[in-house]
């Protein structure tokens, strides 16, 4: 195996010639908005790449391509850069090949499918698709991007019912690290196929991609939010409620601690509080009967009514547009009573934790179980997904926000599975981390075939079989 060990610095000429290939942005760190347009949706990263293209077209990717070939260069496609600290700090090998200005999206109603182009937001697909009584398995925030969130698996409010976004794929067109398009599904390509479907972005430059569509004209969604105090009574009968849920239901226990800033709505703002987060894919009269248990607690906010399925966008209340934050996950095979007491002990009321959030999302349903044709990634090994993350606004935050984190993940780690949800591990980590040693061959076997000399760089790398 060979991969890249140097770096032939483009000079100003070279980006000159550069930039009469391409109709998209050429970036280099010389250049008046070079702040912008390397940073990345988590400010609290400071990327520093070599060079920075925005493609408009697939033949930009694919001059992009050659371009970093003959400089040695490496090549990391990034849309939103949700997850960009998992890339490492040192970029100076690497050319960031940002897709924001290729966001197109066009809808089939009949098929009931959609076809995104590579930079394409999940807020410009459920704006689309809404109107026509359809919904996609997006994420739980309209400004993350549907390849990077695609690729990494896709945990939805439909999930439980629908399975990961992954395996709702019908075909990608991806740029290969040889310059070449290449359009591959089930029939075409299925090795790529399969990688791209769960093992992350170390194939390929995705430049569109194909999914399925749901019908569904209305959705049951909302949120309870009850005192902060009261965030160990309201998380153990939000926990064992789960237990007994259908699979068309799907829920989330939080604990918030909103910052006091003009962006949160005024009933919120600087208030800590308890939250469930329901979304019911069915009628009004049996959602209401399935979450009486819970509004029977008292909540003092109920916000859970029939809404359009692009009203789910924002029920997570993620914030929008660049932020700074630190994140910290882990995975559960259980969610007992003790593990709830644990992380109410570890991050809850009286524990001082700076966390702005700290979630367990419910799994199960058809994410836990293996799809039909299945991607990369078959299914998650766990019926629960801790995620807590805070946002240091000073420096002097950092360390507690990591301590805060380090204490959940170690009072949930009696519960923990071996393999964790590739998208929300914000550090380096090593491929094992998300994937059984079988798949792990099998990725590694068809980035050598594609990438041989490992110019793709993604977040969660995928290292090319010897």
């Amino acid at each position: 195996m060979s991969t890249l060990q140097t770096t032939r610095t483009p000079t100003p000429l070279d980006l000159d010639q550069l930039r009469q290939r391409v109709l998209g942005a050429v970036v280099a760190p010389w250049d008046d908005d070079w702040d912008d347009v390397r940073q990345a949706w988590n400010v609290a990263f400071d990327q520093r790449p070599a060079l920075v293209v925005q493609p408009e077209t697939v033949g930009d990717v694919q001059q992009v391509m050659a371009f970093a070939a003959t400089h040695e260069l490496r090549v990391a496609p990034q849309s939103t850069g949700h997850n960009a600290m998992a890339l490492g700090d040192d970029l100076a090998d690497t050319l960031l090949v940002r897709m924001d200005r290729m966001r197109g999206v066009t809808v089939d109603p009949v098929g009931r499918r959609f076809r995104a182009q590579g930079g394409a937001w999940w807020g410009d697909v459920t704006a689309v698709v809404a109107p026509l009584g359809l919904a996609a398995l997006a994420g739980s925030s309209p400004d993350v991007g549907v390849v990077g969130y695609t690729l990494g698996g896709g945990i939805s409010w439909l999930g439980r019912r629908h399975g990961l976004a992954a395996n709702s794929v019908l075909a990608i067109e991806v740029v290969t690290a040889d310059g070449a398009l290449v359009r591959c599904d089930h029939s075409t390509e299925p090795g790529l196929f399969w990688a791209l479907r769960g093992g992350g972005g170390s194939f390929g430059v995705v430049t569109a991609i194909e999914m399925a569509l749901y019908p569904l004209p209305e959705v049951l969604a909302g949120a309870l939010f009850f005192p902060w105090e009261r965030a160990r009574e309201v998380l153990q009968a939000w926990a064992t409620w789960t237990h007994d849920v259908p699979d068309a239901l799907t829920s989330i226990g939080r604990m918030l601690q909103f910052p006091p800033i003009p962006d949160v709505p005024e009933p919120l703002r600087g208030g800590r509080f308890a939250v469930v987060e329901v979304a019911w894919l069915g009628d009004a009269r049996s959602g209401d009967e399935l979450v009486a248990p819970l509004r029977a607690l008292g909540p003092t906010i109920d916000t859970i009514a029939m809404v359009p399925p692009d009203g789910l966008a924002r029920l997570h209340m993620d914030p929008e547009g660049p932020t700074p934050g630190i994140g910290g996950t882990r995975m559960l095979r259980a969610l007992p009573g003790a593990a709830v007491d644990a992380l109410v002990d570890a991050v809850g009321p009286g524990s001082g934790s700076p966390l702005l959030s700290v979630e367990i999302r419910h799994l199960g349903g058809a994410l836990g179980r293996s799809a039909p044709r299945h991607g990369a990634l078959e299914r998650l090994a766990g019926d629960y997904l801790a995620f807590g993350v805070g946002v240091p606004v000073v420096p002097e935050l950092v360390a507690p926000i990591e301590a805060s984190l380090a204490a959940m993940q170690a009072a949930l780690a009696p519960w923990g599975t071996e393999t964790q949800y590739l998208n929300f591990v914000e550090e380096p980590a090593h491929a094992s981390t998300f994937h059984d040693e079988g798949a792990l061959a099998r990725l590694r076997s068809v980035k050598a075939a594609v990438d041989p000399s490992e110019r793709l760089r993604a977040n969660h790398p995928i290292r090319a079989a010897a």
